[in-house]
């Protein structure tokens, strides 16, 4: 039987020099030499913990190719806690700073990756195909359109 883990996820300031050490080191875990370590001192960033110790971490960063949009750029769990959701529930943890933001949508890609590509389907993400790819061949596109304001469906009854 699994063993139910619990998590805590925290906006940080990628600004800190320790900050940004620890999630230097949570690329290197999670990345090794598949990716360049980003600037952390742009966008928003999050670690997740379990107890005392980061175990994930992810960023976004405003999109340079999307107008009023969010780049998700990265997002890493470290291998001894995957399959606790843990890359979904930053997902929605960075939407919901992106919607803050005053997004219109958060985009993304992914290349090579299908555990990544199914947390994007189950996070209500959809392919798409942008007018300038910025990536690989093979690279997905991803994009999700954030509702701002109140619903246009009321659960208040009309009065006349």
């Amino acid at each position: 039987m699994s063993q139910i883990l619990t998590y805590r996820i925290r906006e940080v300031d990628g600004r800190d020099d320790e900050i940004a050490d620890v999630l230097a080191e949570l690329h290197r875990l999670t990345f090794f030499s598949g990716a360049s370590i980003p600037a952390f001192d742009r966008g928003h960033w999050w670690l997740a913990f379990h107890e005392a110790a980061p175990v994930a971490f992810a960023g976004v960063i405003p999109s340079t190719h999307i107008r009023n949009a969010g780049y998700f750029c990265r997002v890493g769990v470290v291998q001894r806690h995957w399959g606790h959701r843990l890359q979904l529930r930053l997902m929605r943890t960075m939407e919901a700073r992106a919607r803050r933001n005053g997004w219109s949508c958060v985009v993304s890609d992914t290349t090579g990756n299908v555990v990544s590509a199914n947390n994007f389907i189950r996070a209500g993400y959809r392919m798409y195909r942008p007018a300038c790819p910025w990536a690989f061949p093979d690279t997905l596109y991803w994009q999700k359109r954030l509702i701002s304001g109140a619903s246009s469906h009321s659960t208040h009854s009309k009065r006349r």
